[in-house]
This record gives structure tokens, C-alpha cells and sequence, in this order.
């Protein structure tokens, strides 16, 4: 299978790299390499081959939610033993503001829902939560689905929804 992106590496050019948000950027460009070194996060990049820039990238870390956080209708499903509940958090994702508006986004999280999915037949994992930085994240995110998770800010996609896309 042809993978849609890669693990973030030396040999990609990231200076370049500006999708409009300062801290996103920041990451990409000072943080991100530290975070993988000590296996905080994994970030994965979409390159542009022929102008050999990148177009955009997503974090993936093991994350929990406390049960509290998550809405009853999915609690009643789960054992009262568990008052954290293993999830995946998709903490970054960028697109090159040279790249915004061409399906990107969608592509970006198509592949990061993907990798989580299959990664969750190894390591338990819930659900995919992502923490908007902006109102504009949230819409993003909702157009996919993503459930608002009640005084959290946060969101979340249960990995069975996320099983029925690619199963």
C-alpha cells in the first residue's frame, strides 16, 4: 500500500513550512524533532515531491480521557473500571498556507484516522480526540464528525465510527 505520508525527517525542508498560525509553525520548525526523540509524538508529513516542500503535517500521541469527560451515551458501553480511557490524540495538524483550500485537510486526517485505526488493533484506543485551537478548527473537525466533548473544549471520534470508514 502506498502511504500518503511519512514520518518527519532530517531530509524534509521545514523552514519554509508557514500555514498562517504562529504556534503550529513554531512547532513544526523548533519542538517537533525533540518531541519525537523522546517519543512524546509522531509527526507525519505530506511532502510535495516535484517542488520538494511540505505541504502539511499531524501529530499523533497515546492520550486518555477521564470517563467524566466522556458523554453517557458511550460511558454506558464501557466497564465503571475504567476512569481513564486509553484514546489517540491527533495534536497538531497544518497545511502550507501555498496548499490551503485544495483538500489537504481532508486528506491530512483521512490518513491520520486511518493510521489511528490501525494502530488501535495493537494498542487500545477509544476514540481519536483532537483539541481545536480555534473556532475554525472546530468547524474543521466537525464537518468529520467529531463530537464536542462538554467543558473540555476538546473532541472526539469513538474508533468504531472511525472502523466503519474502513472496514
Amino acid at each position: 500500500m502506498n502511504e500518503l505520508t511519512e514520518s518527519l525527517n532530517s531530509t524534509h525542508r521545514r523552514k519554509e513550512f508557514s500555514c498562517g498560525k504562529e504556534m503550529l509553525d513554531d512547532y513544526l520548525h523548533k519542538q517537533a524533532d525533540q518531541d519525537i526523540k523522546r517519543k512524546l509524538t509522531a509527526c507525519f508529513v505530506l511532502n510535495d515531491q516535484e517542488m520538494d516542500l511540505l505541504k502539511g503535517y499531524y501529530t499523533l500521541a497515546n492520550n486518555s480521557l477521564s470517563q467524566e469527560l466522556i458523554p453517557t451515551v458511550f460511558i454506558k458501553k464501557l466497564p465503571n473500571s475504567y476512569k481513564s480511557i486509553p484514546t489517540t490524540l491527533l495534536g497538531r495538524l497544518a497545511i502550507d498556507t501555498k496548499f490551503q483550500n485544495q483538500g489537504i485537510g481532508k486528506l491530512l486526517v483521512v490518513d491520520a484516522l486511518k493510521r489511528s485505526y490501525e494502530t488501535s488493533k495493537s494498542i487500545g484506543s477509544f476514540a481519536v480526540v483532537v483539541d481545536p485551537i480555534d473556532e475554525s478548527a472546530e468547524r474543521f473537525y466537525n464537518k468529520y464528525g467529531f463530537i464536542k466533548l462538554p467543558d473540555s473544549g476538546k473532541m472526539f471520534l469513538p474508533m468504531n465510527t472511525i472502523k466503519s470508514l474502513f472496514e
